[in-house]
């Protein structure tokens, strides 16, 4: 397997992890098991200490003073605020707007790529933006939201906010990616980012009644942490290294999909010929995005 082609593998494996989140996370969440600041206090403490053991069996990279201040950047975007953000802004609008909001991820990305990545936008990279866009808009705008926002549009701001950062995240970790090892990224992003989210999570963490806790929630809060969050992270910088940050972005659109899929498996959900439209207009989408350029004669 190619660099290119494992990459793409990569990009894959993290939205169907973060599709299969949605649906562990939640239940935590709703359940009251665990409160959204304390989970991301869980999350980044637990993968925090999985990524420095995995680093005591990895080369050791010598990091240059001045790309500390990049690290701590990369973890207030791509770790503090689109964690919290994320998670409170979801307790506070609906499902249906979040994830609304979300797709507009992708066209972040490319436009910012363009201006600080010098990367070239093509015609065929924008139609793949595009009918992602659409596909992302139709699924999501079909879902039928369970609960009414508490504060929509704080909700809606919050969220929208997250997308930004994490747009901004994805930006700043394509160059860092370039000049270190993955796994010498994550461990100090993480470190960082554990730093910056104590503060929120610390109080929600001690309230946390562990005995309470089913099987199917322990499995989910480690899902969570080992899956959604060690496993991504570490495949994100992987697929970074061989893939435009704008490619990268555009399959965020795949998550609904995803999520949407698993939930028809679950018995949950129904397919419908609009959902399969929504659907196909993804995949055209991330794969126009993906279509390696042809070389100039």
């Amino acid at each position: 397997m190619n660099s290119r082609k494992f990459a793409i593998f990569a990009v894959f494996m993290v939205q169907l992890l973060y599709g299969l989140n949605y649906t562990f996370a939640k239940t935590v969440i709703n359940e009251n098991f665990v409160k959204p600041f304390a989970f991301v206090l869980l999350r980044v403490v637990g993968a925090m200490v999985l990524f420095w053991i995995l680093g005591l069996f990895s080369k050791q990279e010598k990091i240059e003073r001045k790309d500390f201040i990049t690290f701590f950047l990369a973890a207030v975007f791509g770790v503090a605020v689109n964690m919290l953000l994320f998670l409170k802004g979801l307790e506070l609008t609906s499902p249906i707007h979040a994830s609304v909001i979300m797709t507009i991820t992708p066209i972040i990305i490319l436009v910012l790529s363009s201006f600080f990545l010098s990367e070239k936008i093509t015609r065929l990279k924008i139609l793949g933006v595009f009918l992602g866009f659409c596909g992302g808009i139709l699924l999501t705008l079909l879902g039928k939201s369970t609960r009414i926002g508490d504060n929509v549009p704080l909700g809606n701001t919050f969220i929208f906010i997250n997308a930004v950062s994490y747009s901004i995240y994805i930006i700043i970790i394509k160059k860092l990616t370039a000049k270190y090892h993955p796994f010498t990224f994550v461990k100090w992003l993480f470190l960082f980012g554990a730093i910056l989210v104590l503060p929120f999570g610390y109080n929600e963490v001690t309230e946390i009644q562990w005995d309470s806790f089913t099987p199917y929630a322990w499995f989910s809060v480690l899902f969570v942490i080992v899956g959604a969050t060690f496993a991504t992270y570490i495949l994100n910088p992987l697929a970074l290294k061989s893939l435009k940050a704008s490619t990268v972005g555009v399959f965020i659109y795949l998550q609904p999909v995803i999520a949407g899929l698993f939930a028809i498996i679950m018995g949950v959900d129904a397919v419908s010929p609009v959902k399969l439209l929504a659907m196909l207009l993804i995949f055209s989408g991330v794969f126009l995005v993906t279509k390696k350029p042809k070389a100039l004669p």
